[in-house]
């Protein structure tokens, strides 16, 4: 394997674990890990939801996920093209919101796409600007069982992984 190939293996992975981090950061509320998502001043499209900053982002998110009853973020296919200390990646993704409305248990789910532009500053991999492309969502009564996992950094993950890789 050439040194080129490998250093594009190893992009491509750093980048995934940056998505995976995004995905943990919103099911914690975690603010600061979502934070290590962007890089200063990069920018976030989620259409008509939020338009702004990556930090702005996560703040936004964060306090509207704390009046949820549960969340549930997933990455599926993710394909990356990564030239040098520049990227692009188009990311499937799955979100399951769980909340009260009028006295009912709903279940909003969320399928879409992250259209992310990136790059590589001292080293960090980081999104400059995503674009969310929102393909579907529905919304339904639902009768579910809510877990034991927590919502912050009391949730058991934290004394495996720690802040796993918070810069």
């Amino acid at each position: 394997m050439s040194s080129a190939n490998l250093e594009t293996l190893l992009a491509e992975r750093e980048i995934v674990q940056v998505l995976r981090r995004y995905c943990r950061s919103m099911d914690r509320i975690d603010a600061a890990l979502g934070y290590t998502v962007w890089h200063e001043g990069g920018l976030a499209n989620y259409g008509p939801i939020f338009t702004g900053t990556g930090r702005g982002f996560i703040d936004w998110v964060c306090e509207f996920h704390r009046g949820l009853d549960k969340h549930h973020h997933q990455i599926g296919n993710a394909l990356i093209d990564v030239q040098g200390d520049r990227a692009g990646s188009e990311t499937y993704i799955t979100v399951n919101l769980l909340f009260r409305k009028d006295g009912k248990q709903m279940l909003t789910t969320g399928f879409g796409r992250y259209l992310d532009r990136w790059s590589r500053r001292n080293g960090r991999w980081a999104i400059d600007e995503r674009n969310y492309a929102n393909d579907f969502s529905f919304t339904r009564e639902v009768e579910a069982q809510i877990g034991w996992s927590a919502r912050d950094l009391t949730d058991p993950s934290y004394a495996v992984l720690g802040a796993l890789g918070a810069g």
